[in-house]
């Protein structure tokens, strides 16, 4: 009996050091549920968000409370992908109306959340959290969504640990098809700024246009002159 006590223990334990155990599985289908409500063809509902934000403190504190070991990889991206484009949603709104995110003083690298444990900014989430981390994933600039109509748009779901891998690969397919997101005039090619700003994460197996190769259905010519467009951080508001 007590051998059998000591298995149920070490079950629970072990559940809660993946990050199982934990309220995961309803701070998903929340976040799911929020994104379906207002986000649409890549924009958010702010000022509706802002007139009803029950739901997102809700969530923000549930995630407060939440952490998701490293060890379960997929609900740990998901779970640091999803906080952190609620935060941003977050940031707006309690500035809400606003231009731009960059309006905001501090809004990527001085505000601090308290998330997952810990108290942290949204650069520090980016940064720290995910891509120090995960060095070898650079599809995550495709799902963290900074508010700026430049950044690729936020999908109206949630990423959960077992849709992650196809979310990450469709959204970098979308945005890297996508006519707007890079620019093709013959042989001349503009890209995001994206491209310059995290190109060591571009070049871990060749070049930025081997990188977008990979995902492109036609390829960008081979000669292409490449060069960078401006950010367009115009707030990606669902008026």
């Amino acid at each position: 009996m007590k051998t059998k006590k000591y298995l149920i223990s070490l079950l629970i334990i072990s559940f809660a050091f993946l990050g199982f155990g934990q309220d995961t599985s309803e701070f998903f289908e929340g976040a799911d549920a929020f994104f379906k409500s207002n986000v649409t063809n890549g924009k958010v509902a702010y000022k509706k968000v802002k007139n009803d934000s029950g739901e997102l403190h809700r969530l923000l504190e549930m995630a407060e409370k939440l952490t998701v070991s490293k060890e379960n990889a997929k609900a740990y991206q998901a779970f640091w992908i999803n906080s952190y484009n609620l935060l941003v949603i977050k940031g707006i709104v309690d500035h809400y109306p606003v231009k731009q995110p960059l309006d905001i003083a501090g809004f990527f690298d001085k505000t601090k959340h308290s998330v997952g444990g810990t108290e942290i900014t949204l650069n520090d989430i980016e940064n720290k959290m995910l891509r120090a981390e995960f060095s070898n994933e650079a599809r995550f600039h495709f799902v963290l969504v900074c508010a700026g109509l430049g950044c690729p748009p936020i999908i109206n779901e949630a990423y959960l640990p077992s849709t992650l891998e196809a979310q990450l690969q469709r959204q970098t397919v979308a945005a890297i098809n996508n006519a707007d997101f890079i620019r093709v005039n013959k042989n001349k090619v503009q890209i995001s700024q994206i491209f310059e700003w995290y190109k060591g994460d571009f070049e871990k197996n060749g070049s930025v246009t081997d990188f977008i190769n990979t995902y492109r259905s036609e390829k960008l010519p081979e000669k292409s002159k490449v060069s960078y467009y401006s950010y367009d951080w115009t707030l990606n508001d669902a008026k």
